[in-house]
C-alpha cells in the first residue's frame, strides 16, 4: 500500500526554525518529524511513499534519499507553487492504478494511529474520502459572562468546547483525482464538497490514539514524552495551547 506525505508547506507558525529546517525535517529528540512518519507507516506494511516536497526541496530529498535507510522506497514530486492539501495529487496521477485505495496525511502529524483499522473502515463503508478526525479541545483563557438584556445572568470561568477537527490524515480512493484540477491550488475541504456534489460517499474516522499535528515549539517535548513511553495509551483529545 502506498502512501502521500504532503512536505512542502512553509512551516510559517514555526519561524524563524524553518527558515533554515523544512518543518518535515525538524527533529524531535534525534529523529526528524518525517523518520516518525515513515517507522510509524513501516509497521504496517505502508512502505510505498510519495513525498510532496516545495519549500526546501532539495534538504527533504537529500536527507530521505531513496526511503533504503528507513526501510520503505521513496518516490518524489516537486510542487513548483503552492497547491494546498489535495492539488498535489494532480502530480501523480500515474503513480496509482484504477481503483487503488493510499494514504494521504501531513508531514507535521505524530500519531500512534492503526492504519489498517482506518483503511479497512473505509473499505467496509465503500468510502471513496475518508477524513480522519480527532478531538480538539478550546479552553478559553478567559471568564465568558453571559448577558441577557443588558444584565448578568451567569459567569463561566475560563470553559472548555471540545470541536472535532480534520486530523490530516486521509484514506482515499483514487478514483477521486478525477475531481482534483491539474496543478492548480485545491484543498481536501474542497474536494470533499466536490465529491458530494456529485453524490460520492465521505465518509468520517474518529482517531482515538494518540495524535498531535505539529504547530508549536512548545509541543515537541511533549510528543517526545509520549513516543517514549511503553504503553502510549489512547488520546484522542488535543488541547489548546
Amino acid at each position: 500500500m502506498k502512501a502521500v506525505i504532503l512536505a512542502g508547506g512553509l512551516g510559517t507558525r514555526l519561524r524563524p526554525l524553518t527558515f533554515s529546517i523544512p518543518k518535515p525535517l525538524l527533529p524531535i529528540g534525534e529523529k526528524p518529524i518525517l523518520e516518525f512518519i515513515f517507522e510509524h507507516l513501516r509497521k504496517f506494511a505502508i512502505k510505498e511513499i510519495i513525498l510532496s516536497t516545495g519549500y526546501q526541496s532539495e534538504l527533504i530529498r537529500a536527507f530521505c534519499g531513496d526511503g533504503s535507510k528507513f526501510g520503505v522506497k521513496i518516490d518524489y514530486v516537486k510542487e513548483n507553487k503552492t497547491l494546498g492539501t489535495a492539488g498535489p495529487l494532480s502530480l501523480m496521477r500515474d503513480k496509482f492504478s484504477e481503483d487503488e485505495t493510499f494514504i494521504l496525511m501531513n508531514g507535521d502529524v505524530v500519531t500512534k494511529l492503526n492504519f489498517s483499522k482506518m483503511v479497512r473502515y473505509h473499505s467496509e463503508h465503500k468510502c471513496q474520502l475518508t477524513i480522519g478526525f480527532a478531538e480538539f479541545e478550546y479552553k478559553s483563557p478567559f471568564g465568558v459572562l453571559k448577558i441577557e438584556a443588558g444584565r448578568l445572568k451567569e459567569i463561566l470561568e475560563k470553559p472548555s468546547k471540545v470541536y472535532d477537527i480534520s486530523a490530516g490524515i486521509y484514506v482515499v480512493n483514487s478514483s477521486v483525482l478525477d475531481f482534483i484540477p491539474h496543478n492548480t491550488f485545491f484543498t481536501v475541504p474542497d474536494l470533499a464538497k466536490e465529491l458530494l456534489r456529485f453524490g460520492k460517499k465521505v465518509g468520517t474516522y474518529k482517531i482515538e490514539e494518540f495524535w498531535v499535528g505539529i504547530e508549536h515549539i512548545d509541543q515537541f517535548d511533549e510528543v517526545l514524552k509520549e513516543l517514549n513511553k511503553i504503553d502510549i495509551g489512547q488520546r484522542g483529545k488535543f488541547r489548546a495551547q
